[in-house]
């Protein structure tokens, strides 16, 4: 080790790309300069922390948050949604350009908000630019100032100003953005599907559930897909709820076509089945489907067709989780709690704990070109979770840092407990306790 080193973080089980290992993970100047032997030497001058047992992995990298600041910053904010990604283990955050005001939409409008974000991110923050029928002529300066690729809904955003693409505008944007090689990310349902399907007022979620058809989200991506081949464009699916799809997802990787999947883990924890009636905290679009669904989603995610898991975190105000599936507002809250829902289960299924780096670190890192986020090697930067996946706790909605504390996982006991947040080799988080905001804003290709 160098006499530059100025932290050893050392563990029996340390998540590399070569799999779990005992080490010691040298960091100088913020960055991981050595992943060593575990009873190397500690240079003098170099602080020595020692977890044990307890896991070491890379900060998870969530490529899907509404943070909504600025406008609707009662829903949620940069402060409260980035403490909460820090508690969870959470090192990078990608934002959505909807749901804020103004919406990610020009050079301007990301001016804005990386204005609001300065000095508040307790985690890095990058963030999407938002394709809509109005901004054709924005997108490549948007790509320019720094956006990581645009987002796009084919059905209603559920906010006025972020109105949804037709197939004719999807396709004028796919070749706009192709052609200066950026990424389209999508909110995938077909709305004539959305508008064909019942529609019923009322707290059954038997309800809600048949008016968000699976057959909207296959078509809307059979779609997609068939854009992207045309086109040659890169494209990933958003918040993939219906397992249907995934064949026809695998296929056209087979074939080449560059599309991308990501899944959340509602989806892969939480099921039709034991969703209360007037239990509007589990509203979301696509909505959390049965049982045997999951299973499949899981299927996908394990064979490599579901790229990665990202948490779509959306919250709002409680008053606007009304009892009526029709019209509340659908969003799952989930920030702080994604890495140990998604343990908990793939505990159960016979997953390890490597994988689940994979899916929340290294694949959305990979994503969105973060290539200093994601892994723990040399080079990167020195972004760390500390987790104890054999404790447990159980969900108590008061003590989230998301700014509204509603959630579907209240009550849920899950195993996991993040120790221990590090950003650039400055503990972030600590047993639950916030540190002050390091955060950086990032840029594609910083």
């Amino acid at each position: 080790m160098s006499d530059a080193v100025e932290l050893v973080l050392r563990s029996t089980r340390v998540i590399t790309p070569e799999g779990s290992r005992a080490a010691s993970v040298a960091v100088s100047a913020g960055k991981i300069v050595g992943v060593l032997p575990y009873d190397a030497e500690v240079p003098a001058g170099a602080r020595l922390e020692d977890f044990g047992d307890d896991v070491l992995l890379p900060g998870l990298v969530d490529t899907h948050v509404h943070v909504n600041d600025p406008g609707r910053t009662a829903w949620e904010g940069f402060w409260t949604a980035t403490r909460a990604a820090a508690a969870g283990g959470i090192t990078t955050l990608l934002d959505m350009p909807l749901n804020s005001l103004p919406p990610t939409t020009t050079p301007d409008h990301l001016a804005t908000k990386q204005e609001v974000a300065r000095g508040k991110a307790h985690i890095d923050v990058g963030f999407w630019g938002g394709a809509i029928p109005s901004n054709l002529s924005d997108l490549r300066p948007l790509y320019d100032a720094g956006v990581f690729g645009f987002k796009c809904f084919l059905s209603p955003s559920g906010v006025e100003e972020f109105p949804e693409l037709d197939q004719e505008q999807l396709a004028r944007s796919m070749a706009e953005i192709s052609g200066f090689g950026g990424l389209l990310i999508v909110h995938a349902e077909d709305p004539h599907h959305l508008d064909s399907a019942p529609q019923k007022t009322g707290p059954a979620y038997a309800d809600f559930l048949a008016s968000r058809p699976r057959d909207a989200e296959n078509t809307a991506i059979e779609g997609l897909i068939a854009h992207a081949k045309r086109l040659g464009a890169r494209v990933h699916v958003l918040h993939l709820s219906s397992s249907d799809a995934l064949p026809l997802i695998a296929a056209a990787k087979r074939e080449g076509v560059r599309v991308t999947v990501e899944s959340c883990p509602h989806f892969l924890t939480l099921t039709a089945e034991e969703v209360p009636d007037g239990a509007t905290e589990f509203k979301c679009c696509p909505p959390i489907r049965e049982a045997a669904n999951q299973d499949a989603l899981w299927d996908g995610l394990i064979d490599g067709t579901i790229d990665c898991i990202v948490s779509d975190h959306s919250p709002c105000t409680t008053d606007l989780k009304t009892p009526d599936f029709a019209t509340a507002w659908g969003g799952i809250s989930s920030l702080q709690l994604g890495l140990p829902a998604i343990w908990t289960e793939a505990r159960k299924r016979g997953r390890t704990v490597e994988d689940v780096v994979r899916w929340m670190s290294t694949a959305p890192a990979a994503l969105a070109g973060l290539g200093q986020k994601g892994a723990i090697e040399a080079g990167r930067d020195a972004d760390f979770a500390v987790l104890a996946p054999e404790e447990t706790f159980t969900v108590d909605p008061a003590e989230l840092f998301h700014r509204n504390q509603v959630t579907a996982y209240a009550g849920r006991t899950l195993h996991g407990v993040v120790k221990s947040t590090w950003l650039r080799g400055v503990r972030i988080a600590d047993n639950g306790v916030l540190a002050e905001p390091t955060g950086l804003l990032l840029e594609r290709n910083n």
